[in-house]
């Protein structure tokens, strides 16, 4: 994997990440804004399910935040390779990052299966709650595993 991850480095990619000193920062925060509405968006959703916020129903918040969710999710999945780019092999062995891609990888498949599906019904409220502790705890695991990449 270590040659891939060369390749990757040395990519054109690579090469406009590392150009101008401003496009780095750039796109990193064009990738936390990203986060910022796909998380926070889930994040209303697991706040209604557990009881707070909006008292519109969880499963109609839902699918009216699904646009910003997805905007997030585009951001977040168009930025995240560009900055892996920048220094594939240091982020490709480093634990943080790796922890970061298997909670993103949960915190997805989690979100749009078994989080979906229950918002949008009207469920047992104990498997509501369930799903939105789940959820934000997945969700919180992402961030901070991305947060540690720097110290690792």
């Amino acid at each position: 994997m270590i040659p891939l991850m060369q390749w990757i480095g040395s990519s054109a990619l690579a090469n406009a990440m590392n150009g101008p000193e401003w496009a780095f920062p750039l796109v990193q925060s064009i990738h936390f804004l990203g986060f910022a509405f796909l998380i926070g968006t889930i994040a209303m959703v697991d706040l209604r399910l557990l009881g707070f916020g909006l008292r519109q129903p969880a499963g109609e918040l839902e699918r009216d935040l699904s646009p910003w969710t997805y905007t997030g999710l585009a951001m977040m999945l168009t930025t995240g390779p560009a900055m892996f780019s920048a220094d594939a092999v240091t982020y490709y062995v480093n634990p943080s990052f790796r922890l970061k891609m298997m909670c993103l990888a949960a915190a997805l498949l989690f979100n749009f299966t078994v989080h979906r599906v229950i918002a949008r019904s009207n469920g047992a409220a104990i498997a509501q709650k369930f799903a939105a502790c789940v959820s934000l705890l997945l969700w919180s695991s992402v961030i901070a595993a991305g947060r540690f990449i720097a110290f690792v």
